[in-house]
C-alpha cells in the first residue's frame, strides 16, 4: 500500500471517531492522547492533528484510495471504530453508509464488513453455557480468588501473549479483536473473586484507567500501518513478524496492565479511586514492558500459530 493510502485509510479511521455525535471535547482529547503515543514526529501524529483542527474532509480522503484492497481496508477499520466501545449508534451507521458509498462499495460488501464487528461488539463476556460458582457483592473490603493466585497470573499472561500475536496479524478481525479480549479478561478476574461485571462497568473500569477504547483502536491502527502489517484484506502472515515488534509491545504490556489491575481492583472490593487505579495501571504498564522481552518467543510462536479464519470462533472460546 502506498503511503498516501496509508495516511487515507488512518484518515478516514479518525474521522469515524467523530461520528457517533457525542461530547467533541472529549473525543478530540482522546485523540490528542493517540497522536502523543504515537509521537509528535510521525506522520500518524500529523493525521490526528489535521483531523482535530478540521483541515482533512471524508471526499478527500477517498479520493486518495486508488485500489479496491485499500477502500475495503478502510471501510473495515472505520467500522471497528465505529464498534470499539460498543455497538454503533444511528450517527455512526449513517456516516459508514455515507463511507461505503464514496467508496463506491456494494451494499453486500458494506454489510458483510460489518458482521464480525458487530459480532464482537456484542459478544457474551462469559463462554456460552460456562458455570461460575461466583456470587455478585456489592461492599466488599477485600475478597478472595476462586483460583489460585499461580492461575491468575498464568491467565493474565496468557490473554498478554495472545493479544502480542494479534497484532502481528495482517487481518483487520485480528485488530478488532484485541479489545473484547481484554474486557473478556477483565471479566473473568472479576468473576474469579465473585463478581459479575457487565460491559459498560468495564468499559468505565477501562476509561479511568485511560485506556479509551476507541482510541486504544485507533493507536493499534496507527502503529500497525506504520509498521507495515496491513495486507490485503484476509491475506497471509506478510513479511516479517519483527517488523511489528512495536506494536506487539504495547498489546502484551497493555494487556497485562489492564489484567494485573483488575485482579488489584476486585481483590480490594472495587474500592480503588481513580488516581490510584491510574498510577497501578502506569505501574504495571512499566511492568508489563519489561516483561515482553521475555515473552516475545511465546508471542511469535502464537501469532505464527493463529488460524485466521477461526479468529471468531478463538474469541468466542476465550
Amino acid at each position: 500500500m502506498e503511503t498516501s493510502e496509508q495516511h487515507a485509510v488512518m484518515t478516514i479511521a479518525l474521522l469515524a471517531a467523530f461520528a457517533d455525535g457525542s461530547d467533541e471535547q472529549r473525543e478530540r482529547a482522546e485523540l490528542q492522547r493517540v497522536a502523543d503515543a504515537l509521537g509528535a514526529t510521525s506522520a500518524v501524529a500529523a493525521l490526528v492533528k489535521d483531523v482535530l483542527l478540521k483541515r482533512v474532509t471524508l471526499p478527500q480522503a477517498v479520493a486518495a484510495l486508488t485500489t479496491p484492497e485499500a477502500r475495503q481496508l478502510a471501510y473495515e477499520l472505520a467500522v471497528g471504530v465505529c464498534d470499539a466501545d460498543e455497538l454503533r449508534n444511528a450517527a455512526e451507521t449513517r456516516f459508514l453508509a455515507d463511507l461505503g458509498a464514496q467508496l463506491g462499495l456494494s451494499q453486500p460488501d458494506i454489510v458483510a464488513r460489518a458482521v464480525d464487528a458487530d459480532e464482537l461488539a456484542t459478544l457474551p463476556l462469559a463462554v456460552s453455557g460456562a458455570v461460575s460458582n461466583s456470587t455478585s457483592k456489592a461492599d466488599v473490603v477485600a475478597a478472595t480468588p476462586s483460583i489460585s493466585e499461580a492461575e491468575l497470573e498464568q491467565m493474565i499472561v496468557k490473554a498478554a501473549v495472545l493479544n502480542g500475536a494479534l497484532e502481528l496479524l495482517p487481518q483487520t478481525l485480528a485488530t478488532m479483536a484485541i479489545i473484547p479480549l481484554q474486557m473478556k479478561l477483565v471479566h473473568r478476574i472479576g468473576r474469579a473473586y465473585g463478581y459479575e461485571s457487565d460491559r459498560a462497568q468495564i468499559r468505565d473500569l477501562l476509561a479511568t484507567l485511560g485506556v479509551g477504547l476507541t482510541g486504544q483502536y485507533l493507536e493499534t491502527i496507527g502503529r500497525r500501518l506504520l509498521g507495515g502489517l496491513f495486507g490485503k484484506a484476509g491475506g497471509g502472515l506478510l513479511g516479517s513478524l519483527a517488523s511489528g515488534a512495536t506494536g506487539a509491545a504495547f498489546s502484551f504490556a497493555s494487556s497485562y496492565a489492564i489484567g494485573a489491575v483488575a485482579r488489584r481492583y476486585y481483590a480490594g472490593g472495587r474500592v480503588m479511586s481513580a488516581e490510584l487505579l491510574r498510577t497501578s495501571f502506569a505501574e504495571m504498564l512499566a511492568h508489563g514492558r519489561t516483561l515482553q522481552q521475555r515473552y516475545l518467543p511465546q508471542i511469535e510462536q502464537q501469532a505464527r500459530s493463529l488460524n485466521p479464519a477461526k479468529l471468531m470462533q478463538m474469541v468466542r472460546e476465550f
